[in-house]
This record gives C-alpha cells, structure tokens and sequence, in this order.
C-alpha cells in the first residue's frame, strides 16, 4: 500500500469538518471493522513507488482501552495533520503511516485491530477513525502489546529495508505491561497464526527490532511509576516519558528526523519545532521527553535539554537555545 499524495490542506480541512463532533461520532465503530480484522492477515507493505521512491515506514499501535483511548482521539481531532508537516518541515518526504489498535486478549472482543500502511490523509484518517475505541482492558496491570511487536515482526514488510537496509519505525503508547509472551492460543484465534509454543515476549521484540525502531510512549509523568522500569528492562532508552499526551506526534517526529539523518542533536531539533510555529513551552517539553535516548542526545546535548521551563531548573542554555528564550 501507500499510494497517492499527502496534502497537508486536505487533512487540516478533515480535521476542521469535525470540530464540533464527539468522539463516539469520530470513532463510530461499534465493533472491529472487517478490514481491520487480523483474522487471516497476510502481510502489510510499505513500498516505494514513482510517486514515493524514499517510502519511511511508521507504525502507531494504539492503546484503546479505558484509560488511553483519549490519544486516538487527540490524534484524530488535533495532531496527526501537526505530525505529517513536522515530517515534511524535518525532510521525511515519503512517510507511509499504519494504525493499529491494542486492547487485551484475555478479555477484550477486539483486542487487536490492524491496518494498512498509506500515504494520502484521506485513508490515514480512515485507517484511524476506523478503529474500534473499545474501552475496555483486562485491569491486571497488562495489556497485549507484545501482539504489536509479533504483527510487526511476522506480517509487515518494508522498501526501507528491503532497498535501504534501513528500519522502519513502531510507536506504541501505553501505561500498562506487556503479557511476558505471545500466547499461541491467542494468534491462533485471533491472526489464524499456528504457533508450536508460546513465544516469549523478548525474542518478539528482537525479531521486530531487526527492521523497526521500537518506541515506547507513556503518556503522562504520573504514569510511569506504574510500568516504565519493565519497559526499560524491555526497551533501553526507548522508553520515552510524555509530560503531556499532545507531545505524542512532535516527539516521534523528532526520533524519526534524527535516526533518519535529516536532524542531528537537541538544538537543531528545537530550532526545527520552532520553525513550525511550536510554542517554547511545549518545545521544552518534548526535548525534555527524548533527553533519555541515547540514539537522540549525545553528552553535549544535555545542556539544551536542560534549558527549559522547568520550574526551579538550573539554566545552562547552548547560544541557540539562549537566543530562542532569552
């Protein structure tokens, strides 16, 4: 998939059509939509084209249940247009995005809904309206993300690999734990995949990781407690911490621009989110959310990240960041 030509204007213009909607009447699924069932899935490709000969494949697997279904919707209504212009302002050119959503398959009726990479806003926006907000969740302090990481793994293939040798890139958001395994019993029920044994969730992870970059966003500062020091076990320093949820989008764009290449360190970063017309404070806010990946910061950089607004934080500002906030 992945065909056709984004316009920024198109989605900016989807996303005003709705202001005045609900959520219920933005995500209007009652159930999993057929085409996001993974009932017999296939693959998910990514492909370069005429049209996109550079194709940059992004992944967000979605937490719906109760206590994360707010982000689909922050996505949806506000941020995703803010996503694709940050891309293009960074010099992604060719971004082909998929949606999946996460619930929990030990008591959830669609715990994993799938769907397909695309380039226009027209069917990105599908793609995501059409995910089931099931609000559910199994409230054991887990959730069935490692079945993201296995979709990734086992039934997604990329040109940014195959061509480039380079990853793709899968975010998910979340503030619960992974199961410790893929159940074979679940990706037999709900993909059709028949598995020999239960899969543990560390060999899931290092088969997604050989062609995706694996990110992890929680939401919000007063939810890691509940679930980041697992995750790092898991994850490394791809752990980022979010102290708002509308930094989701300007957050992975700056992880994307900077294993992509095409942005180097903390300052060019803020420089790059200020050019796009990014308040200060909200700056300050997502350098400090990635200031943990060693992939983004170097040792020198940590001064940028520090020149903030936090409140009582000592100043050590670079000569740009100085220039930008006096």
């Amino acid at each position: 998939m992945g065909y056709g030509n984004y316009s920024h204007a198109a989605h900016s213009a989807l996303i005003a059509d709705r202001a005045h909607q609900s959520r219920d009447e933005v995500f209007a699924q009652t159930q999993c939509h057929a085409l996001m069932n993974p009932q017999g899935l296939k693959v998910r490709e990514a492909r370069d084209s005429a049209d996109h000969p550079d194709s940059v494949p992004i992944a967000f697997a979605l937490d719906v249940t109760g206590s994360m279904g707010h982000i689909p919707d922050l996505l949806a209504r506000q941020e995703l247009p803010g996503f694709m212009k940050l891309l293009q302002d960074f010099g992604i050119a060719h971004p082909q995005l998929l949606f999946m959503a996460i619930g929990d398959a030990t008591s959830d009726n669609a715990p994993l809904q799938v769907g397909q990479f695309e380039s226009t806003a027209e069917l990105m926006d599908q793609w995501l309206t059409w995910s089931y907000l099931e609000g559910g969740g199994g409230g054991q302090n887990h959730e069935s993300y490692e079945l993201a990481f296995y979709i990734a793994a086992q039934h997604t293939d990329h040109d940014h690999w195959n061509q480039r040798g380079k990853k793709g890139y899968l975010f998910l958001t979340g503030d619960e734990l992974p199961y410790p395994y893929v159940s074979k019993h679940q990706v037999g029920s709900l993909i059709g995949d028949q598995l020999d044994e239960d899969l543990p969730i560390a060999e899931v992870i290092a088969a997604a990781a050989e062609r995706y970059h694996l990110y992890f966003l929680i939401p919000a500062l007063n939810r890691r407690e509940n679930c980041e020091k697992p995750w790092r076990q898991l994850l490394g320093d791809h752990v980022i911490c979010l102290e708002d949820p509308q930094d989701t989008c300007a957050v992975a764009a700056a992880l994307i621009a900077q294993n992509e290449g095409v942005l180097s360190g903390a300052d060019r970063i803020a420089q790059a989110l200020s050019a796009s017309g990014m308040p200060g404070e909200r700056i300050g806010a997502v350098i400090r959310a990635v200031e943990g990946s060693t992939s983004l910061f170097a040792a020198g950089d940590q001064d940028a990240a520090q020149a903030h607004d936090t409140p009582g934080a000592p100043a050590k500002p670079t000569s740009w960041w100085k220039k930008l906030f006096g």
